[in-house]
């Protein structure tokens, strides 16, 4: 049942609220030295991110079978769970992203994670922080289709009990965007992270934050 007066923010994740770009490029270039392919271009990799593994690989090798394409997906999360076990991964929350979280959850609002993640990943990730307990809903790649489809930010709504009208979404990619327009839900993009303003705004942003000062001004006003 939808609670009168719910506001509820939804996050994208890595690019949004941690930087995990050196990470995801180190294992997606370890996957595919594991299965004897040429090392995909970085600045390509760190365009994926958001997307669901399994398209990630899809986009940047394109002609690989399918056999092969499965090989490099598992390679990855191997390479990763390793990386993540051995106290080697660094995902920084972005400077001002911890008290504007602390903030929003004191002033009510719920908050919510959809994200190309696993629930591993992301488990660990919030928890590694100490801000697991701030969100009500988690929503990634383990259970739903990738983005840009909606039924990751489509679950949010349904487990916060909102409505569209009430829900943002943000994030830092095109496919946050897109995946926020399907739903009917309006988007503000953040600049810092994996793709540009530009490309924010005309997939859907409403306005691009700069900075986390000026997002927390945007979900105030």
């Amino acid at each position: 049942m939808t609670r009168p007066g719910t506001r509820l923010a939804v996050f994208d994740c890595d690019g949004t609220l941690v930087d995990g770009q050196a990470d995801v490029c180190w294992a997606m270039e370890r996957a595919f030295a594991r299965a004897q392919l040429p090392a995909p271009d970085t600045a390509l990799v760190r365009r994926m991110v958001g997307l669901s593994l399994p398209v990630a690989v899809r986009e940047l090798a394109p002609d690989l079978d399918e056999a092969k394409a499965r090989e490099v997906t598992e390679f990855y999360k191997s390479s990763f769970r390793a990386r993540r076990e051995e106290g080697l991964l660094d995902e920084p929350l972005y400077d001002g992203v911890a008290d504007l979280l602390a903030r929003l959850h004191a002033d009510g609002w719920s908050l919510a994670v959809a994200t190309g993640k696993s629930d591993r990943g992301l488990a660990a990730c919030l928890a590694g922080h100490g801000i697991a307990d701030l969100f009500i809903s988690l929503q990634t790649a383990d259970r739903h289709p990738s983005k840009p489809h909606p039924a990751m930010l489509e679950a949010a709504l349904f487990e916060a009990g909102a409505q569209p009208e009430e829900t943002v979404m943000i994030g830092d990619t095109s496919f946050d965007m897109q995946m926020a327009a399907a739903a009917r839900v309006p988007a503000i993009g953040v600049a810092w992270g994996y793709h540009s303003p530009a490309e924010l705004l005309a997939t859907g942003a409403r306005e691009v934050a700069g900075t986390v000062r000026e997002l927390a001004a945007m979900l105030e006003a």
